[in-house]
């Protein structure tokens, strides 16, 4: 079993930055492929990024690509996700999530097993 705790989401201006941090515990955590996910109100959940365990390899949907940066400290047990340039539509629930089964999680949320809680992400124009 893996536990997932979120952390840094806020309210932010438009253009502006935001870094968000999901503390992994209960399974080793540098053998978990890692992934961020967003739901919008009324919207399904989206993939936005994804980092193999060694954190040498990354994925990025079209919508953040050259906007934020997925990163993991495996001595820390965390992954962090540094959103820059937000926009509105930004706007979202953000959730971390794990997987015991992959090198490098995919951009379905059915291909992991754990999640967060969520922190919520709100980017004011």
């Amino acid at each position: 079993q893996v536990q997932l705790v979120e952390s840094g989401g806020g309210l932010v201006q438009a253009g502006g930055s935001l870094r968000l941090s999901c503390a992994a515990s209960g399974r080793t955590f540098g053998r978990l492929a890692m992934g961020w996910f967003r739901q919008a109100p009324g919207k399904e959940r989206e993939f936005v990024a994804a980092i193999s365990w060694g954190g040498r390899s990354t994925d990025y949907s079209d919508s953040v690509k050259g906007r934020f940066t997925i990163s993991r400290d495996n001595a820390k047990n965390t992954v962090n996700l540094q959103m820059n340039s937000l926009k509105p539509e930004d706007t979202a629930v953000y959730y971390c999530a794990a997987d015991s089964r992959s090198y490098i999680g995919t951009k379905s949320p059915g291909g992991y097993e754990y999640w967060g809680q969520g922190t919520q992400v709100t980017v004011s124009s």
